[in-house]
């Protein structure tokens, strides 16, 4: 069964029709969706598979309180300690893109969390679908070559910050595709 891994900039709080088209496509095809439980993106593609009463979905929190469940989907609580800051938010991500077989990320073109889910999807050999809103543009990310297109793209500050060893674990990547995928 595929499980999509959608997350994004919390700086984007509505979804555009190429977006939708990409989520339709997903409902369509019954994938599971796996969510965060931010404002912003997570909140925003939460709403939006309500709407279209989307069932498949598992909404992931870090620590015991979810912040958003717009569908009052099953919520996967992860344990995580200490103030709530990036890291502590970022153990959910790490958990979603190990479980992920493929990504769709929404990306404001500054978030340094969107890209690190870039890069850790690709370190474990799974392609992303990185939407870049301000150049209203798709990039597909399942090469080293894909990767330092988009990281290139990337401002000087979120280059210098992506996850290093993360970064260099993409170096040997053999994609892992599920042949039934269809998010392109």
């Amino acid at each position: 069964m595929t499980k999509v891994f959608i997350g994004g900039s919390r700086r984007i709080i509505q979804l555009n029709v190429d977006v939708c088209a990409r989520l339709d496509r997903i409902v369509e095809q019954g994938f599971t969706v796996l969510v965060g439980d931010a404002g912003g993106a997570d909140k925003a593609v939460q709403q939006y598979l309500h709407g279209k009463n989307h069932q498949n979905v598992e909404v992931f929190c870090s620590g015991d309180q979810c912040r958003n469940n717009v569908g009052g989907w099953p919520l996967r609580a992860i344990e995580a300690s200490g103030s709530k800051n990036r890291e502590f938010f970022t153990v959910k991500d790490r958990v979603m893109t190990k479980e992920a077989t493929v990504g769709l990320m929404l990306w404001d073109g500054k978030s340094l969390g969107t890209i690190n889910n870039v890069a850790r999807l690709l370190g474990q050999g799974k392609t992303t679908l990185v939407y870049n809103e301000p150049q209203r543009t798709f990039h597909t990310i399942k090469s080293t070559q894909d990767w330092q297109d988009l990281l290139a793209i990337c401002p000087v500050d979120v280059q210098q910050k992506v996850e290093k060893p993360v970064v260099v674990a993409t170096a040997t990547v053999t994609v892992r595709q599920p042949a039934q995928t269809s998010l392109w």
